[in-house]
Order: structure tokens, then C-alpha cells, then sequence
């Protein structure tokens, strides 16, 4: 029999990785608990049966010989459990399962007599006996009594300790950069490849739960997240079919108006229309759920400091549909496929100061798909596997497009009397005692200048969108794993798992017309000519291409192996991951042979880069002492080593083609004096035998079981980021005065050799003179105490939190560019470009993630007449900020001034926005009607007290709005819906 069994599980995990040879976690949880006799005593051989109406069959277990039963591989929802012995009374239990955690629910069974009914819930809460994992999650019900949002994103603001961000782009800092959490949809990665940031904006309608991890993690679902990982399953059929209808609209007179923070005004109008069904395909075998959401945005009246701007529209049309199947009682399956087109018109690009036609549009589309399963081989064992696919296409384009030919030929001008007709012009702002230069900026002033307390202005855009291109994004993926717990007394809960996937992104970009163009005014010269305009553009505009498109792959492996040990009332936690990386670019063939390790290949696949496994391993190690059965300590030590980076397009070889950047010089005539390549946009190597960039986290904390309904925990983390890869200048260390300890010397001696090689005589392909390197001694450092409490009732939840957190280095992935919410490259950001931007720049200080205080409370209750009022309530400080100066910086020779970008003249963060708070609220009236329909009335009112606080203060010193916010907290808002549920 035990042959039989080996060899059975043998042949599954075989069968998994042949079938599935990539897949993720699957999206479940599990209950366990222990049975015993009246008396204490530990009763094996008792039947446990799970039901649930999201589960098509029940689960089925055994208790073992110490009473100790688990029922692993949940769908998430509610859950009844039934307890049945010959000769013993029979128990029932309700429990909720919540996804990737574990639900806790014992049961004593009194001997013979009438069966014992109980109706009090086995509810998951923050005390976890056997994990050290900072974890929390919600349901459904819980969401839609809240005032939060309809998308994904809105979700983020319920985590503890987690900044609060209105970034439409980028993530917010959770003890790391904003690029380095993970998000997660149905297990599928969603966050966009290369770039750390959230690509996907599904419906909350679609979602049955969410869960977030932001510490503590163990080696399990291969977790390597520097911030936090947040999760979400989606809602299945059930043997009964239900549904909702939902429309939803924010009109801009439900709005108050913006008093402060920008010179943007817009009347803005918000509606959401979803429709959802699910329900039985077979009976008791096969579920399916189905959805269709359409969120629209449209803006009319618009205008700036330039004046009326065009109407924004924003419209998505997104399908989803989910199987659930389970061929037997042991197996579960689910298949999902989600496809979204998103379409935008004169999308949001208009600053401040951002004339009309600058306006541009955008396409997108989003197609993620399943296909995962569970196999509960016996009491003590279970395998998972999963596939995903996702791609994310998307075309970007200016409304306006340049009739301007641009060409580096001979005799070549720049159209200066029409500078808002060759791209997208930047209007120079005078230089303090600079005469020279403000005689020449002064026409160009008050020709394409706003109007400010009428004085025409210069800091404005005017012009064209500068590009148009294709970029899409492609990833698959997937896991085995298996789980198998040995012994009673003392048992080993062991976990193999193994990930394999594939990030890839395809680039194409042109320039419109001459792309960028500014005026500097015979500042800089080239070849000792004084150059008057500058145009930044793209090669590929100029035609005639060897390749025209850009691929990029990011390839990477893990394993993980994970054993918790339960002895008593300690559980220890012992695990690891190890992961390979590889990545790939394009342009180069690999010789050995040669100086460099490479000879020139355009359009050809090449091994970039590669971290080997000795130098990502990821131990995870953690104990957690319930001293009293029930109330806990715990600490832990874990690394991870964040995934995300943008290097195989940002180093790729064929850069020099596809998306080097080129500046043409012009004399005061507009006549074309030379071009040069623009700094850091051309092919790049690496410095070899680099460590990963890498987090570690030592965390200690205790939970609270205080009653049957409420808990809760205190905790204190501490987060030391390093070995920042950056490119950078290879003479860094030697042309920009580092200070003592730096090496004073070229990243890669003989870079020059190495590009002249590889370019073998072919002009304007030798790479670029900036390099990938580890930058010396970049740091991150992230201290938090939090304090976290829950309370559920029959007719109430409530959650609170306090968090103090100092977040402070000097290596600022949040503050790396002139908006900072972008899809900015990681790896290859202004830190560490030229002068005013390396480390040593007054880039020390306090990271612009860094929140001091922060309280966040919310909950709903249901109130008598068959309603619910839902509250959430946010207190932070504000964010830091620092004056930068780019002509600070004028005496080294290569300074740009006119590139203003991150050149800080004081130390990092030492100024800050005011701290803001908030109220939101929720009002739910449920009116039934004929027929099981019910009427479903909400009303989300958002800060209430129209706290427009302001941010994103603009730092440039030469800009006249120095010192003032560029954005501000959203105004006092409503929004109305009306659902039909049945």
C-alpha cells in the first residue's frame, strides 16, 4: 500500500510538470483544526465533510491519530462542516475560507445523544498560530460596504501601513520603491513587465476576496515582492444561478470644485456599468461565472494656463468568464479568460502650462488567461499546478501629427519661425544675469508664453505630441508544487514548488516631426559653434532601418522548498527560494572570442545578463510561540529579491536603432550645425559578476486573540535595501568629485576597446559610454512599528491601524523623474546619469515614500432597516520634497541645464507637503422586490470634509512656480448606483 502511494504521487507530480511545465499557486485556502473528546482527548477516525455553494462536490477528510484534520485546497467563500463518528455526537461548524490563508476551527464531540448543531463561524482573523506572515484579507460583502472604488487600484488604500496615493501609475512605497510590489489577479502577475507598476483594472465587482502579504512571507507561491504582494480571486457559479446588474455615475456637479494645487480646471464626468452571472452548468460538477463592465470618463470645459484644452474621453469595454469544475471530490479546476480594450482621446498629458495641441490618444488591450488545479491525492498530501498567459498590447499617438520632414543631411533647418508646428517645443524661461540669453528667449516668450497675471510667461509646452509607438507586453508563466505533511505529534508541513516564466515586451517608436525641441540659447556649443535650438528625436524616424522593432525578454526560474514544523505550541517556519535570472537583448551575438564577448548582429536574441542561483538565494525563517494555545509572538528573517527591471530593452544593442535618441544642434539661423547622439539611449554592457538587488527583513511581533470576535497585533519591521544596478556614466567616479571611499576609476577600464569591437567600423552602433553597474554603497532603509485591530460581528467589522515608518536612503526609485507617476525604467532612470543626478548629490536624506504617522480605520455596520453605512477614514503625513537646481551644477563641462530633471541642490527630502486626512463614506439600502430581485441603492461620498491637500510640490528653482503643488487630493465627491441582484 505505501509503494502504492509513493508511486502514485510520483506519476502526479510527473504528470504535472510534463503537462504544466509553468505554472503559480493556486488561488485557494484551507481550514484545520483538531478534534477531540469532551474531555481534551485527541479522537481519530472522524469523518470531516466541507460544503460550500462555490464548491461543486464537498471535501471529504479523515482526522489523524492525534484528532488534527486538514481540508487544504479551498475554493474561498463560506464554508459548513459537518463531524461524524459512530457512537459520538455529530457537529457542525461554519467557517470561512479565505484566500491563501488558513482558517482555524476545532470541535469537542460529546459521546452518543442528538447531533450538535452551532452556528458560530470559524472566522480567520489576525492571530495566525503558525505563520509569521503580515496577512489580511476581504470579502466581497466587505468591499461593497465600503467607500472604495470600483477598479483593482482602489483596494491598495486598505492595506495597513500603506501609503495612501491618488498615483494614477505607479504603486505606493510600502517599505520599498513603488515599483517593487506584486499584484496579482486570480494568481495571475499582472503588474507590468519590466516596469513594477499595475497594467490590469479589473472590476472589484468581479472579485470574491482580496488578500495582501507585506512581511513575514514564507518560501511558498514564490514570493519576492520588496513591497507588498496583494491577491485576489475572482467569484465562481454556484448549483443556484445569481447575478447582478450595477450603473454607477460620479457627474462633475456631484464634485466640488478644485481650490488649490493646480492650474488644471475641468468639469468631469465618471460612469460604470457592470453586469455579472454565474451559475450551474452541471449540477454539483460544473459552476461558471460571467461579466461585462464598462467604465467611461469624459471631461468637458477644460482648460490651463494656456487656456481651452479638448475633451478627454476614456472608454473600456472588458469581458471575463470562469469555470469551476470538480471531476471528483479530491479534484478542483478553474479556467478563466479576461479581455479588455481600452481606448483614450486627447488623453491626460496637459500640465499646468501644456498648450492644446500637445493633446495625444492610446489603444490598449489586456487578455489574461487560466487554467490552474488542485488533486487532494490523501489526508496528508495535495498537488497544484498552474498556467497563465498575459499580454498587454498598446498604441500611443499624438492627435497631432507634424507635417515636418526631418532629415541630418547637409543644408538641413529648423523651421524657427514655427515652432509649435515641428514638435513639441518647450518654452524657455529667462536666466538670472544671463542678458544675452533672455534677449533671445524674450520673442520666443511672448509668442508661444502663457499668460500669468498678464505677463507672457515661458516654462509652458507647446507644440505636437513628441512620439507615437507600439509597446506590448507578454507574459508566461506557471508553477508546479506539491505538499505533503508527515508525522502526528510533531508534523513537518512540507512544500516543493517550482516557477518558470517568461517577460517580454516589443517596442517600435517614432518621432513626430523633430520629437522634442528647445532653445538654449548659444549655451552649449558643439564643436565649438554655439548651438541656439536643440531636437531631440528618435533614429528610427529617420528611415531606411536595419530593424524596426525592439524585443526584450526577462526569463526566470525558481525553486522553492518550505517545511513548517508544528511542535506543541510552536510552529518554525524554515524555507528558501532560489531563482536564476537571465536576461535577454537584441543586437549582439555571443563570441567568446572576442574582447567584448560579442560581435554585432542586429535584430539577433542574446544573453544579456545572468544572477545565478548562488546569488539569489532567499531563505525564509520564522517562528511563532502561541504561549497560551491561543495568543502568539513571533519573529522572522527573510530576503527577497525583487524581480522587476527594465534592462533588456533599456541596455538592449539595438537601441542604437530602434529607440536611440539623437539631438540635432542648429545655429541662431535654424541651420543645422551636427547631430550627436543623446546620452545613455544606445546599447549598454554590464559590469560583470554584480550581486541582485536584494531587500532583507527582520521582523518581531505578537497577536492577540482577545475574544471570539476580536483580535489584534503589534509588530515591527525592519528593511535594508542594496545593490542598486544603475547606468550610469562609466567615468562617474572620475569626472563628478565623489566623495572619500569611492573608487576613483571607470566602472569597465576598457569600455572604449570593448565598444569599438563590437561596432567593428560601423558608424554610430558602438554602444553608449554608459554602463550597467552596482552602484557604490546604495541604500535603502525602512523602520515601522504598526499596531493593527479587527472586530467582527453579526452586523459589523471593524478595522484600525496605526503606523510610525521612517523610510530614508539614498536611492529613490519613486523621485526619478519630473511627474514621478510614470512607468519610469528601473535600471535605467536619471539616478546616477551625469552631473547633479549620482548618489552623492545631496541624494541622502528622507525617500519620497516616506510617511512618518499614519491611522487608517474603516468598517461598515448594518443598520435595522435593511441598510449598511461603511466609513473609512485616512491620516498621513505629508510627502518629502527638495529644491533641485540644474545650474548649480554648470561647472562640469557635460551639465545640461536645460535638463532639469533630479538635480538636487539640498538633501533629499528635506522639505514636506502638508499631512492630509480624509472621510469617506458608504450608504447601502437593499429593497427586495418580487421574485428573489433585490434593489440595491449605494451612495459613496468621498472626503467629506474637502480636504484638498496639497502635493507634489514642483522643485525646480527656475521654474516661476517653484514651491507650489502641482496636484492636490481629490475634492469632496459623490457617486450614485443602483444594482439588481437576484
Amino acid at each position: 500500500m505505501f509503494k502504492s502511494r509513493v508511486l502514485r504521487t510520483i506519476l502526479f507530480v510527473a504528470l504535472c510538470v510534463l503537462l504544466v511545465p509553468m505554472a503559480f499557486g493556486q488561488q485557494t485556502g484551507s481550514i484545520s483544526g483538531r478534534v477531540t473528546t469532551s474531555d481534551g482527548s485527541a479522537l481519530p477516525g472522524v469523518t470531516v465533510e466541507a460544503r460550500s455553494n462555490v464548491l461543486p462536490q464537498p471535501r471529504v477528510t479523515v482526522s489523524g491519530s492525534s484528532g488534527e484534520y486538514r481540508l487544504p485546497a479551498l475554493q474561498p467563500g463560506a464554508y459548513t462542516l459537518t463531524f461524524s463518528l459512530s457512537g459520538m455526537q455529530t457537529a457542525t461548524r461554519r467557517a470561512d475560507v479565505l484566500l491563501s490563508q488558513d482558517t482555524s476551527a476545532d470541535v469537542k464531540l460529546g459521546v452518543g445523544g442528538l447531533s450538535e448543531n452551532i452556528t458560530v463561524t470559524a472566522a480567520a482573523t489576525l492571530v495566525d498560530k503558525t505563520s509569521t506572515a503580515i496577512q489580511s484579507g476581504l470579502s466581497t460583502e466587505q468591499i461593497q460596504s465600503l467607500p472604495v472604488g470600483q477598479e483593482y487600484r482602489d483596494l491598495i488604500k486598505l492595506i495597513p501601513g500603506v501609503q495612501y496615493t491618488q498615483d494614477s501609475t505607479r504603486g505606493p512605497s510600502a517599505g520599498g520603491n513603488g515599483q517593487d510590489n506584486v499584484y496579482q489577479l486570480d494568481g495571475v502577475n499582472v503588474t507590468l513587465p519590466l516596469y513594477g507598476t499595475l497594467s490590469a483594472e479589473p472590476a472589484s465587482f468581479d472579485i470574491a476576496q482580496v488578500t495582501t502579504i507585506k512581511g513575514g512571507a514564507k518560501a511558498i507561491d514564490f514570493n519576492r515582492s520588496g513591497g507588498f504582494t496583494i491577491d485576489s480571486v475572482s467569484k465562481s457559479g454556484t448549483n443556484k444561478f445569481m447575478g447582478q446588474l450595477s450603473a454607477q455615475t460620479q457627474r462633475h456637479s456631484f464634485s466640488s470644485d478644485l481650490k488649490r494645487g493646480t492650474n488644471t480646471k475641468f468639469d468631469q464626468d465618471r460612469n460604470w456599468l457592470d453586469l455579472n452571472l454565474g451559475g450551474p452548468i452541471l449540477a454539483d460538477r460544473l459552476f461558471f461565472y460571467g461579466s461585462y463592465y464598462r467604465p467611461t470618463i469624459t471631461r468637458n470645459n477644460q482648460s490651463n494656463l494656456y487656456g481651452s484644452l479638448p475633451k478627454y474621453t476614456s472608454n473600456r469595454n472588458e469581458e471575463f468568464g470562469k469555470l469551476t469544475f470538480t471531476p471528483t471530490g479530491n479534484i478542483l479546476i478553474n479556467g478563466s479568460y479576461r479581455n479588455s480594450k481600452h481606448t483614450e482621446k486627447a488623453a491626460d498629458t496637459f500640465g499646468a502650462a501644456t498648450a492644446a495641441s500637445v493633446s495625444g490618444g492610446s489603444e490598449s488591450t489586456l487578455k489574461i488567461g487560466t487554467l490552474e488545479g488542485s488533486w487532494v491525492i490523501n489526508p496528508k498530501s495535495f498537488g497544484t499546478f498552474k498556467f497563465t498567459d498575459f499580454r498587454n498590447t498598446g498604441l500611443s499617438r499624438p492627435d497631432n501629427l507634424s507635417s515636418t520632414v526631418i532629415s541630418t543631411a547637409p543644408g538641413t533647418k529648423l523651421d524657427i519661425n514655427n515652432l509649435d508646428q515641428v514638435g513639441r517645443f518647450f518654452v524657455p524661461v529667462p536666466k538670472a544675469g544671463n542678458a544675452a540669453f533672455n534677449d533671445f528667449a524674450a520673442p520666443l516668450i511672448a509668442k508661444y508664453g502663457y499668460d500669468l497675471n498678464g505677463v507672457r510667461t515661458g516654462g509652458g509646452i507647446v507644440g505636437f505630441g513628441n512620439q507615437l509607438g507600439f509597446d506590448n507586453f507578454f507574459r508566461k508563466n506557471g508553477q508546479v508544487g506539491y505538499n505533503l505533511t508527515l508525522g502526528s505529534n510533531v508534523t513537518n508541513d512540507l512544500h516543493f514548488g517550482y516557477q518558470r516564466y517568461t517577460d517580454t515586451e516589443e517596442l517600435q517608436r517614432f518621432s513626430n516631426g523633430w520629437g522634442t525641441v528647445q532653445a538654449v540659447g548659444g549655451i552649449p556649443k558643439f564643436n565649438g559653434t554655439p548651438v541656439y535650438y536643440t531636437a531631440s528625436f528618435l533614429q528610427a524616424s529617420l528611415g531606411a532601418q536595419v530593424v524596426n522593432k525592439l524585443k526584450g525578454d526577462y526569463q526566470s526560474q525558481s525553486f522553492e522548498l518550505n517545511d513548517t514544523i508544528h511542535m506543541g505550541n510552536w510552529s518554525f517556519n524554515l524555507g528558501v527560494i532560489d531563482s536564476q535570472d537571465t536576461l535577454y537583448g537584441q543586437g549582439l551575438q555571443e563570441d567568446k572570442s572576442t574582447l567584448s564577448g560579442y560581435t554585432l548582429s542586429p535584430g539577433n536574441k542574446y544573453k544579456m545578463y545572468q544572477v545565478p542561483f548562488k546569488k539569489m538565494i532567499q531563505p525564509r525563517l520564522g517562528a511563532t510561540w502561541a504561549y497560551n494555545g491561543q495568543d502568539t509572538v513571533y519573529a522572522s528573517v527573510a530576503r527577497y529579491t525583487p524581480a522587476a527591471s527594465s534592462l533588456p530593452r533599456a541596455a538592449s544593442w539595438d537601441r542604437n536603432y530602434i529607440s536611440r535618441g539623437l539631438t540635432a544642434n542648429f545655429d541662431a539661423a535654424g541651420n543645422l550645425i551636427g547631430v550627436s547622439a543623446l546620452r545613455a539611449s544606445s546599447g549598454k554592457l554590464f559590469v560583470p559578476n554584480m550581486d541582485p538587488r536584494q531587500i532583507k527583513e527582520y521582523l518581531i511581533g505578537t497577536s492577540q486573540e482577545i475574544n471570539n470576535r476580536w483580535s489584534a497585533r503589534l509588530y515591527g519591521r525592519y528593511r535594508h535595501g542594496d545593490h542598486f544596478w544603475e547606468d550610469t556614466n562609466n567615468t562617474a567616479r572620475v569626472d563628478y568629485n565623489p566623495p572619500a571611499g569611492i573608487p576613483r576609476t571607470p566602472y569597465i577600464p576598457d569600455l572604449n576597446d570593448k565598444r569599438a569591437q563590437i561596432a567593428a567600423g560601423r558608424s554610430g552602433v558602438g554602444g553608449s559610454s554608459y554602463v550597467i553597474a552596482e552602484l557604490d554603497g546604495a541604500f535603502t532603509k525602512y523602520y515601522e512599528a504598526t499596531t493593527e485591530t479587527e472586530w467582527r460581528g453579526e452586523k459589523m467589522f471593524f478595522r484600525g491601524s496605526y503606523t510610525w515608518s521612517h523610510y530614508y536612503g539614498n536611492f529613490d526609485q519613486d523621485n526619478t523623474g519630473f511627474n514621478n507617476d510614470d512607468n519610469l525604467f528601473i535600471g535605467s532612470s536619471f539616478i546616477s546619469d551625469g552631473p547633479g543626478r549620482q548618489l552623492w548629490d545631496f541624494k541622502y536624506g528622507n525617500l519620497r515614500g516616506d510617511r512618518r504617522h499614519m491611522v487608517k480605520l474603516y468598517g461598515s455596520y448594518s443598520v435595522p432597516w435593511n441598510a449598511s453605512i461603511g466609513a473609512y477614514a485616512i491620516y498621513q503625513s505629508g510627502q518629502p520634497w527638495e529644491a533641485w537646481d540644474a545650474s548649480f551644477y554648470n561647472n562640469f563641462s557635460d551639465n545640461d541645464d536645460t535638463d532639469r530633471s533630479s538635480k538636487f541642490v539640498e538633501p533629499a527630502g528635506s522639505r514636506r507637503s502638508p499631512a492630509h486626512h480624509q472621510l469617506d463614506l458608504n450608504y447601502t439600502q437593499n429593497i427586495p422586490l418580487m421574485n428573489g430581485l433585490n434593489l440595491q441603492l449605494v451612495g459613496d461620498f468621498y472626503n467629506i470634509y474637502n480636504k484638498q491637500t496639497g502635493y507634489s510640490y514642483q522643485p525646480d528653482k527656475q521654474s516661476p512656480l517653484f514651491g507650489t503643488s502641482r496636484l492636490s487630493f481629490d475634492p469632496r465627491r459623490f457617486q450614485l448606483a443602483a444594482r439588481v441582484q437576484f
